[in-house]
């Protein structure tokens, strides 16, 4: 008949399934954007920061790449709004231990702040094999070839 019934308990369950700090690492290069998705929703930074090596770059907006903590705190930005991510690989390409993944990615709801957020993209990231199996962010570039944000001349400088 479809119809499922749903129980409290199952409810809870899903909850914190979905919100759980502890997201297992890749073992596969294509299997890392999955995993990001699943550690960027639970909304917790060091759950995401798990994922990149210690020195990995991270490209907030276009042009500009962060390192260290201030990558931790770039990252932060996007989760503090509380909206999901949802990615659809499109590649994967791996040599050695390296691996280059075209991802598409879309942030799109109702922020913690209460206004419509949608960023979108298509990420070209660079993953490295580290000597314990796992994949991590080399360079987390997740508006891959989109141009920086226009400069507006400041005023007076004409």
């Amino acid at each position: 008949m479809g119809f499922r019934l749903v129980t409290h308990v199952e409810r809870l369950f899903a909850c914190h399934m979905t919100h759980s700090p502890s997201v297992p690492l890749a073992r596969r290069a294509t299997d890392h954007p999955l995993v990001f998705a699943k550690a960027f929703n639970t909304f917790d930074p060091a759950a995401l920061d798990r994922l990149y090596e210690p020195d990995a770059g991270f490209v907030p907006t276009p042009g500009r790449l962060v390192t260290g903590s201030d990558r931790f705190r770039a990252n932060d930005g996007f989760l503090s709004l509380r909206v999901p991510i949802e990615v659809t690989p499109r590649h994967t390409y791996v040599v050695g231990d390296l691996a280059l993944l075209i991802v598409d990615f879309v942030i799109d709801g109702v922020a913690a702040h209460g206004g419509q957020v949608h960023i979108e993209g298509t990420a070209t990231d660079v993953a490295r094999r580290g000597p314990d199996g796992f994949w991590r962010y080399a360079i987390d570039n997740p508006f891959g070839v989109a141009s920086p944000p226009e400069r507006t001349p400041a005023p007076g400088s004409r």
